[in-house]
């Protein structure tokens, strides 16, 4: 028996138009966590769909050899019987179904009679949530825990199918710090168990901290792998890009003009409990061609604050005035803030931001079919030039407009959404955690449009809760804590230290 428990070897996936995966080549020893990296687009989970079978064997070229044998899998069935299981990007657990009875779907517990055994379903959910290291009750529904509970729910569902090999596919991206540390360290608690992993992960820190070895993969090719010795930031990077990156973040030489954009004493209510205050009379400007950040910890309000002000989108009892040039105008729905040259780019752009069932071309115009408009109808050879010239000049990953969205990478979701946004001609722009998720060649591409959205005098707000890409792009940066400003920096003056400070000061200065 080799020391492989997998080998791939020759992998070639097409799609029409596109060759996803040329002649992929992959060794992951048994019992190590094996991290697999690349741009957004380069064909990390087409891979790993193949393996799992959600690619069925006869819809691409190679073999895949596991346990030392050759596998065909026809579907996910197949995959799973052999003992590899894939956790996805967007979880696949039904909301209203309890976490035993998410465990066991398609996997029930049965008594000898057939029927599904309740009490055996709840103590085996029991042992396998102890494994995870969660001490929910089983049959608590799933809406009625977080994300980083649910990712380890996921978890305690592949262990019940007796898995031998764990995919996680960006197992953190929606995960804060600490639910992204505990999930890590599951990863190498389960790799003492002897349960080999793929991580498929944009964050390089996470991969040093579990990884044993490194695949990098580029346009669908394997560039090299790399044993954990050997991993630094710079060589992913540089195999990763197919370059180097001297600087994490373009150069920005800022030309600021009057102000743009004011608000004043913005307060926002709760949706549900009107008597929580979620953003208190927050104030704040922006200048024409300003780069001006936000930042704060999870739960500050940062997401709160913007969706209240694009439209009343969040919240109620919303109070507060916002003026434009110096003259007020009113944001009281989505339509009136476009009306007022107002764009918000959200930070779940799979949810809020796109139709991923519509093609480039629809998702695009969405926000500004009356420019289109001829008659009463959208004059269709009109939509397909400007979203054509938005993929050509965003460099959207695509053979034409027509692509279902939903199939494009993170990355070129990513720049569907602004261009949608850039065609709708604003003022001000709110981009919400515009690079989550996103691999290190796309952000600095999504800088890069940031820094010209600032150039042609636009004023820009970004969201992020990564501190390091607010002070490498912003002009000047907010802090919120508890729904208030608590203080405002001067690029010069920002650095993590200071900025943490003010996003956990419980009254403002």
């Amino acid at each position: 028996m080799t020391t492989n428990i997998l080998e791939m070897r020759g992998i070639t996936k097409t799609f029409p138009g596109v060759k996803a995966l040329s002649d992929v080549t992959l060794d992951v020893a048994r019992g190590e966590v094996h991290a697999i990296c690349g741009e957004n687009g380069a064909g990390k989970s087409t891979l790993m769909k193949v393996l799992s079978g959600v690619y069925p064997h006869g819809t691409y070229e190679g073999d895949i050899v596991f346990e030392d044998k050759v596998m065909s899998f026809k579907d996910i069935r197949d995959s799973e019987a052999e003992g590899i299981v894939i956790i996805h990007q967007e979880l696949a657990l039904s909301p209203y179904l309890s976490i035993a009875e998410n465990i066991f779907l398609n996997n029930e517990q049965r008594d000898k009679f057939g029927l599904i055994d309740w009490n055996k379903t709840n103590h085996e959910a029991q042992t396998l949530l102890a494994r995870v290291g969660l001490r929910e009750n089983p049959t608590t529904k799933i809406l009625d825990i977080g994300v980083g509970k649910q990712q380890l729910v996921e978890i305690a569902k592949a262990l019940s199918k007796r898995v031998k090999l764990l995919i996680l596919d960006e197992p953190t991206a929606a995960l804060n710090d600490d639910d992204s540390d505990h999930l890590l360290n599951l990863i190498l608690h389960l790799k003492e168990q002897g349960i080999t992993s793929i991580i498929i992960s944009h964050k390089l820190n996470e991969i040093k901290k579990v990884a044993d070895s490194v695949t990098i993969i580029r346009d669908g090719k394997t560039i090299e792998t790399i044993r954990s010795t050997d991993v630094t930031e710079e060589r992913i990077i540089k195999d990763m890009v197919g370059r180097d990156l001297e600087h994490r973040y373009p150069d920005h030489t800022p030309s600021i003009g009057e102000e743009i954009l004011r608000v004043e004493e913005w307060t926002a209510h709760h949706p549900q409990d009107p008597s929580r205050v979620v953003v208190d009379a927050v104030n704040l400007n922006v200048k024409a061609g300003e780069i001006v950040g936000i930042a704060g910890l999870m739960g500050a309000g940062r997401t709160e604050f913007a969706m209240s002000l694009f439209g009343q989108s969040y919240g109620t009892r919303i109070t507060g005035k916002v003026f434009k040039r110096g003259q007020e105008i009113k944001t009281r729905t989505v339509s009136e803030a476009i009306k007022n040259g107002l764009a918000y780019a959200t930070e779940d752009r799979k949810y809020y931001g796109l139709n991923l069932i519509e093609d480039i071309k629809r998702n695009i115009a969405l926000a500004s079919l009356n420019k289109l408009e001829k008659g009463g109808l959208v004059n269709d050879n009109e939509e397909y030039a400007v979203a054509d010239g938005f993929r050509k000049s965003m460099n959207i990953k695509a053979p034409n407009v027509l692509v279902k969205t939903g199939k494009l990478s993170g990355g070129n979701q990513q720049k569907v959404v602004l261009s949608k946004w850039i065609y709708s001609d604003p003022d001000v722009l709110i981009l919400d955690e515009p690079t989550r998720g996103i691999d290190v060649g796309a952000k600095y591409e999504i800088y890069t449009i940031i820094n010209k959205l600032a150039a042609a005098g636009k004023g820009v707000i970004v969201i992020s809760s990564e501190l390091p890409e607010l002070i490498g792009i912003c002009d000047r940066i907010y802090a919120l804590s508890e729904g208030r400003i608590t203080g405002e920096l001067p690029i010069e003056e920002a650095n993590p230290e200071a900025l943490l400070k003010l996003m956990t000061m419980e009254k403002p200065r």
